[in-house]
């Protein structure tokens, strides 16, 4: 393979003492930094609630970030508030950062009558237009070319933004990814390609899913640029992740950037990784979490403490707790919402069947839900 195809470079930022490397420090103010961290935190504590409530029967299914919240979120604050964001699954940290409220993103959860897609998505189907956030959706590698239509439509419209797109691993062998890797390259989209390599599509490792030393370098065959880092590294992610955008607004065409992380837990809920995972391999992965990685940092530039710790993890408990609570105590949605989101303006074969339906008697106790 000739030299100049393989991706050796991974970028970091952070060393093991907390210090930041000055050669690539991105140089976030203080303030910043210290909001990425609580919000690492809080990615973290919605986590493991929501498998507590998952395992407890409470919401049906949960896909979670443990491990790869750094690359998430060190991503999505590189992004300007005009840049759109098409996710993966993963990415309800990112959601959450570009302000969509616990409370909304929890009734998602719970699909209730406040859920902004009226209980119609499967939990941790979320979506936010405010947020320029695009949807979730289950099939694999399908928001890459979403994502990369998006943004040519952008630039044909004269319109100075980015649109990124998270997929991992796995979704590097779909179709999808190279159908719009492919486009991108030939009409130089202001696309950012974030592939989360956390090692698994699922059950199936790295070594059986690509014979490429690394999955940066597959944009060379697309004339995309690629870029690896240390994707537990949020000042790394940050670093690589803005000088893409920044190139891809300027004009200079799209970036494939591979994110090299860990999952510290099953694929979801619905997964078991101890079926196909050695203990050992799962706790040399714990001690790279990006969380005390990151805290270091702030502690050893005085930011943070461990009574800033307290005060922060004892706020998002009982924000938490009483997030819970709305949620489950909201009512689900009513029957008639059926027929709303489906047109901009509803047809008359959809208004007549709307009426027959809501004519149509309730099943006892139901009421009109």
């Amino acid at each position: 393979m000739r030299e100049e195809f393989v991706l050796d470079e991974v970028v970091t930022v952070l060393r093991e003492d907390g210090s930041a490397d000055p050669a690539t420090d991105p140089g976030l103010p203080e303030d910043t930094l210290v909001r990425l961290y609580k919000h690492l935190v809080l990615t973290r504590a919605v986590d493991e609630r929501l498998v507590t409530l998952q395992r407890q029967g409470r919401i049906g299914f949960h896909i979670g970030s443990l491990g790869e919240e750094a690359a998430i979120l060190g991503s999505a604050a590189a992004l300007y508030d005009d840049d759109w964001l098409f996710p993966c699954y993963r990415e309800f940290g990112a959601l959450l950062l570009r302000g969509m409220p616990l409370q909304t993103y929890l009734d998602n959860m719970y699909g209730n009558g406040r859920d902004p897609v009226k209980g119609r998505q499967m939990p941790d189907h979320y979506t936010g237009r405010p947020y320029r956030f695009g949807s979730v959706s289950s099939p694999i590698g399908t928001q890459i070319t979403q994502a990369v239509g998006f943004s040519w439509a952008a630039k044909l419209r004269g319109e100075k933004i980015a649109a990124s797109v998270y997929f991992g691993d796995g979704a590097t062998s779909s179709s999808e990814f190279h159908n719009g890797l492919n486009f991108a390259g030939v009409f130089k989209t202001p696309t950012v390609f974030l592939c989360r390599n956390n090692g698994w599509a699922i059950s199936v490792p790295v070594a059986q899913q690509t014979a490429s030393p690394t999955f940066a370098q597959k944009g060379f065959a697309y004339g995309v640029p690629g870029v690896r880092c240390d994707g537990n590294d949020l000042l790394a992610v940050y670093k690589v992740t803005r000088d893409a955008v920044d190139r891809a607004r300027a004009g200079g065409g799209p970036t494939l950037i591979e994110l090299l992380t860990h999952r510290l837990s099953g694929h979801s809920t619905s997964d078991d990784p101890k079926a196909y995972r050695a203990e050992a391999e799962m706790q040399a992965e714990r001690a790279r979490d990006p969380l005390p990685r990151l805290r270091r940092h702030l502690e050893l530039r005085g930011l943070w403490s461990e009574a800033a710790q307290r005060a922060h993890t004892d706020a998002l408990e009982a924000g938490l707790k009483a997030a819970v609570q709305s949620a489950e105590a909201a009512a689900a949605p009513s029957v008639e919402t059926l027929f709303d989101d489906v047109f901009a303006a509803r047809p008359w074969h959809l208004e007549e069947q709307r009426a027959a339906c809501l004519a149509a008697p309730r099943a006892r106790g139901h009421g009109a839900h």
